[in-house]
């Protein structure tokens, strides 16, 4: 079987050479943007690529705001942080997630506690979350407070994975139930729609992550969304070292960051989204070519939900077991296909084996079974 599997991935890119899982396509106006951009000299943070890529993501995704970073994880903290996250609150996450979204959540001082994700979605469970706070937290004075720790829970963070939309609407209305922040966590999902609503714009504050081997790139880079006006001018102003605007004085009025997005890189992210409709076509198509390939085979193959127009950042699929599935990632690897596991859960790893959690029988079980395959453009 896993013969069979590794050469018809080969063939779907038409090569014997190594095939990466994700790798960045340049096939527009990179090259000519960049120029321009090195030919005004503004190279730093500073520069018309900037807020022309601002507006642009802004509309295409629907938001009333974007505000660019230096990249995804650095979008989240900031989120976590305008939306009122203090030291010593706790955020509801999930443990199967890529490690950004759990550090954004210790940089703010914070502590993460994990719930399950559903399996049909691999994000955040909205019957895990409400049997979390069911069982664990109280309002009291208008705040939800876990009656364990008693620290207050102020936000929850689910994970739109691989592009798929979590059960999103659901987490929301929890949320608002139990006066938590939604702070989503979009970071692979630009270009990814539920019910023809950009993912990432359905709670108050959201990021997306421009890295280097996701759908689009901007070399290394994040944006931040909403629609909230005051949120959006905190974050911008954050971002570039909270300094009070003067013609020359330096006059800063709070701990700032610097987190602002070279020019550079927002050029690149131009030319990029530019094509970003090109990109999901293409990949949308190779998803429809696995998805038939694994139907005849004895490997599930992860769909896309009703409703839903998924990315296909990274195409999934789930395996019997881990056994089967480490032998598969040694022989793919060895055949110079490029294939990995999803991650090792966070409540595994020493920095969070102690933080409180619930039932995680789904990440579990996701953990030991899905593998990515190559996912890239195919030109």
């Amino acid at each position: 079987m896993y013969k069979e599997l590794i050469n018809f991935i080969k063939n779907q890119f038409n090569t014997e050479d190594f095939i990466p899982l994700h790798a960045p396509v340049f096939i527009g106006n990179e090259k000519k943007y960049l120029n321009e951009c090195i030919d005004s000299t503004f190279v730093s943070s500073v520069g018309k690529f900037v807020n022309l890529f601002e507006k642009e993501v802004a509309d295409y995704t629907g938001a009333k705001h974007a505000v660019v970073c230096v990249n995804g994880t650095n979008a989240l903290h900031l989120a976590l942080l305008v939306v009122g996250v203090k030291p010593g609150d706790e955020v509801i996450t999930q443990p199967l997630t890529f490690i950004a979204t759990t550090n954004a959540i210790v940089y703010a001082n914070a502590n993460p506690v994990f719930v399950d994700v559903d399996l049909d979605t691999m994000g955040l469970s909205p019957k895990a979350l409400r049997t979390f706070l069911e069982e664990n937290s109280e309002l009291r004075n208008g705040e939800c407070y876990n009656k364990i720790t008693n620290n207050r829970i102020k936000a929850c963070m689910p994970m739109h994975t691989f592009g798929h939309a979590c059960r999103i609407e659901e987490i929301l209305s929890i949320c608002e139930e139990y006066k938590i922040e939604l702070v989503e966590d979009a970071a692979e999902a630009m270009g990814s729609f539920y019910k023809e609503k950009h993912l990432g714009t359905f709670g108050k504050i959201a990021a997306i992550s421009f890295n280097g081997n996701k759908i689009m790139t901007t070399g290394g880079g994040g944006i931040i969304l909403t629609d909230d006006d005051e949120l959006a001018a905190k974050t911008k102003h954050l971002s570039t070292q909270a300094k009070a605007p003067h013609q020359w004085e330096y006059v800063h009025d709070n701990i700032g960051f610097n987190y602002r997005m070279p020019n550079i890189n927002a050029a690149l992210g131009l030319a990029q989204l530019e094509k970003l409709d090109f990109f999901i076509e293409n990949k949308r198509e190779l998803a429809k070519i696995y998805s038939s390939f694994f139907k005849e085979k004895e490997v599930s193959f992860f769909e896309e939900r009703e409703g839903e127009k998924c990315n296909f950042w990274l195409n999934a699929i789930l395996l019997k077991d881990r056994t089967e599935r480490d032998v598969f990632l040694e022989k793919s690897n060895q055949s110079g296909v490029m294939t990995r596991p999803i991650w090792q859960l966070m409540n595994k790893l020493p920095m969070f084996k102690n933080n409180m959690r619930g039932d995680l029988k789904n990440s579990e079980l996701l953990e030991d079974r899905v593998v990515n395959i190559p996912s890239s453009v195919r030109l």
